[in-house]
């Protein structure tokens, strides 16, 4: 039920008082009691419903913190479990990312040193096979030599044999000639001696046949002393030969000494080369095992870490899979609370609905009462001028009763004059009963009330930010 504004206890109060001295008592008691009964009616229409309000308004501020608080809560947690979320989620991918350039800088790695290893060993495999061409380069110029020195040692035979044969053939020479000379010098001296013996014994009768027979003798020593002649030239010649075939021998036993020792050493050398050769060949077969070894290891290596990269891939897919569940189960629980928040949004809506309803009606109640005592402080007044006029009062002071800013005495005046008296500044907001505000002080109190729920203070004299459900 409505309620009238409290008018003004300034001019006006004074005024009826020095009117109420001519009223009789009884008939003022009358008067004021009822007048007192509507005024009492609606007061207690009105405390029911400053009760209810009351109640309303407490138990909605008090839901709107807690939920406002829960919001805020659930909020702040979202947060903070979205951004864990999401730096999880970077850590892993970063993780993943470092992984995969360590396991691309490995690969990278191990296939620089597998190159440079099998350049390595390459190049080595490249020089002892230069070595062991070299070496069977010098074997085989060995072997020719060997052959040379065979042939040699075959000509040489043939040639002692044929020496030996020319020895042999000398000697029998020089044998037969000396036997030929022994001959032809006895054969000479018989021949002379026989002569002689002819000479002295048959001169004469003999001296034709001495005649023939000493021509065949002077021709026979004539070719006797040819052949000698001969064979001591060939005798000569075969001295020398047999000095040349000496110093050829010389040469040749000198030449086979130096073939020999030549031999030796190169069997020596040949030995010492197949020896190293045997010692490159251990080399390469273990610097081929070491490659071996070492690639083996490198795969197993490379399998190993590829292994172990993989293991930790699809534990981060794995723990990945929970986050994006446990965000999935986050974003549910949002999508839940920004239901929630829609729900209180939507119950806020209808608390500020229900308030500015009310602040409505309270306004209407305000131009009501404030419409009422303009009506009655203006019948009044014209009552008191008529009685003035009729000469049994006296003339009340000039009201105007238009807003006008240059009046001095107004209704509107009155009626601020009443706002300042029951104003805010000696008022104690969690003592006062609501029974005992002006249609005003309780817009005002609909408002302040209002601003807190809306969580700012519109007025600056209230200043102190409590919480909704602290004033009433």
């Amino acid at each position: 039920s409505p309620q009238p504004a409290r008018p003004p206890r300034s001019g006006l109060t004074a005024r009826s008082g020095r009117r109420r001295r001519h009223i009789p008592p009884a008939a003022e008691k009358v008067v004021a009691a009822a007048e007192a009964l509507p005024w009492e009616v609606r007061l207690a229409a009105a405390e029911a419903s400053r009760a209810e309000y009351r109640a309303a308004s407490r138990l909605l501020a008090r839901s709107n913190a807690e939920l406002l608080w829960r919001q805020r809560r659930l909020e702040k947690e979202a947060m903070a479990v979205q951004g864990g979320l999401a730096r999880q989620g970077q850590e892993k991918a970063q993780e993943i990312e470092k992984l995969k350039k360590e396991l691309v800088h490995l690969k990278q790695q191990a296939q620089e040193e597998n190159k440079k290893l099998t350049d390595y060993y390459a190049q080595q495999i490249k020089e002892l096979e230069e070595k062991f061409h070299e070496k069977v380069g010098e074997i085989g110029q060995i072997q020719s030599e060997l052959k040379l020195i065979k042939e040699f040692r075959k000509e040489k035979a043939a040639m002692e044999k044929e020496l030996e044969d020319l020895k042999k053939s000398m000697k029998i020479s020089d044998r037969r000639h000396q036997e030929a000379i022994v001959r032809l010098e006895k054969r000479f001296l018989e021949e002379k001696v026989k002569v002689v013996i002819k000479a002295l014994g048959f001169y004469f009768p003999l001296s034709r046949q001495l005649n023939s027979m000493g021509r065949e003798v002077f021709k026979e020593n004539i070719r006797l002393q040819g052949a000698f002649s001969d064979n001591l030239k060939e005798k000569m010649e075969l001295q020398k030969t047999k000095l040349k075939l000496e110093e050829d021998k010389t040469l040749l036993l000198l030449e086979k000494e130096t073939s020999e020792g030549l031999i030796r050493k190169k069997i020596l050398q040949i030995n010492h080369q197949k020896a190293q050769i045997r010692d490159l060949q251990c080399k390469v077969e273990k610097l081929e095992m070491a490659v071996s070894h070492m690639t083996r290891e490198f795969e197993t290596k490379t399998q190993k870490t590829q292994h172990q990269a993989l293991i930790e891939n699809q534990a981060s897919m794995v723990e990945i899979k929970k986050l994006q569940q446990l965000l999935e189960m986050k974003d549910q629980e949002m999508n839940r609370v920004k239901k929630l928040a829609r729900n209180i949004l939507n119950e806020r809506t209808e608390v500020e609905r229900f308030f500015l309803d009310a602040l409505e009606h309270v306004k209407q109640e305000i131009r009501a009462s404030r419409k009422q005592y303009y009506e009655k402080a203006r019948a009044a007044y014209y009552r008191k001028m008529m009685e003035a006029c009729a000469g049994t009062e006296e003339f009340p002071q000039i009201k105007t009763f238009k807003g006008n800013i240059n009046s001095t005495n107004s209704v509107y005046r009155d009626l601020e004059e009443a706002e300042k008296c029951y104003g805010w500044k000696d008022t104690q907001f969690e003592k006062v009963d609501i029974s005992e505000l002006t249609w005003e002080q309780k817009e005002h109190v609909l408002r302040l009330l209002f601003a807190k729920m809306n969580g700012y203070l519109p007025y600056a004299g209230c200043s102190q930010h409590k919480k909704p459900g602290s004033m009433i």
